[in-house]
């Protein structure tokens, strides 16, 4: 009962991220991978961005108070921030 509870939560909140570069090959343009890990570890999903996203996605997660991700729906949503 308890896992099947678990797989129905769709939005967790975003606790860790882990990013990383990987090399393609010599000389061309590399892969960035951000993995998001999901309420201390109970789920986790990676995002493959582009190389100009990976830095505005990198500067929402630093500046929002929190982030969640909507597994069902595959949508990052970042908490309060200052727009200033």
């Amino acid at each position: 009962m308890e896992e099947r509870t678990e797989q129905q939560i769709q939005v967790r909140q975003v606790t860790h991220v882990q990013t990383s570069w990987t090399e393609q090959e010599r000389g061309a343009p590399g892969a960035f991978t951000i993995q998001l890990i999901l309420d201390h570890g109970a789920d986790e999903y990676i995002l493959r961005p582009t190389a100009d996203d990976v830095d505005v996605l990198l500067e929402l997660l630093r500046r929002s108070d929190n982030a969640t991700f909507d597994l069902g729906r595959k949508v990052l949503m970042f908490g309060n921030f200052p727009i200033d």
